[in-house]
């Protein structure tokens, strides 16, 4: 099933075709990413990280999705610019998908599949709850910057809801382990 993920059509943010394939062999951090949102300031996180661990073989992946609130409500080209001039993205970002319920996007469809858990789901969901806002039942995506890491190999290795922020030790040890791995 590793491959699986490497087939997968995708649409880069600037409307062309495209797959994971020409991620193959890196670790990847797959994110559901929203512009509007109380986690948005995480892209600076998820830029750091990039930058550091991006010569080491590290990607980090930005799946802008409108499912939570409508906090990400602009077109393709919006959310490219709001990233460049407001957090200098330069990690690759794709077209808007869908994240869950039964029009989830197949590349979801298969993150989920092979890590159905997340880690912080608990305190994310008591979070949610706190703004009276119901999560959805797991082992769907629970909210905007939830993260999936995917090992070299193409397999889901780790999944953080989005209260663990980019920089908290539980993500970047489980970064740095897979990225240890020889691929």
């Amino acid at each position: 099933m590793s491959e699986a993920i490497y087939d997968i059509p995708v649409r880069k943010i600037s409307g062309e075709e495209s797959t994971l394939d020409e991620y193959r062999g890196k670790v990847q951090l797959i994110v559901n990413v929203a512009s509007k949102c109380g986690f948005t300031p995480q892209y600076e996180g998820l830029e750091k990280l990039f930058e550091r661990l991006g010569d080491r073989g590290f990607q980090v992946l930005g799946f802008p999705a409108n499912d939570f609130l409508g906090q990400e409500p602009g077109s393709n080209e919006e959310i490219r610019q709001f990233c460049a001039t407001n957090y200098q993205v330069q990690f690759p970002l794709f077209s808007k998908i869908t994240v869950t319920g039964p029009e989830k996007h197949p590349l979801y469809r298969y993150l989920i599949a092979e890590m159905p858990q997340a880690q912080g789901r608990p305190e994310m969901e008591e979070n949610l709850r706190g703004y009276k806002i119901e999560p959805t039942k797991a082992p769907e995506v629970v909210w905007n910057f939830e993260k999936f890491l995917v090992g070299r190999n193409g397999h889901v290795v780790g999944r953080f809801c989005p209260n663990i922020a980019p920089d908290d030790p539980r993500l970047t040890q489980a970064i740095e382990t897979e990225l240890d791995k020889l691929g």
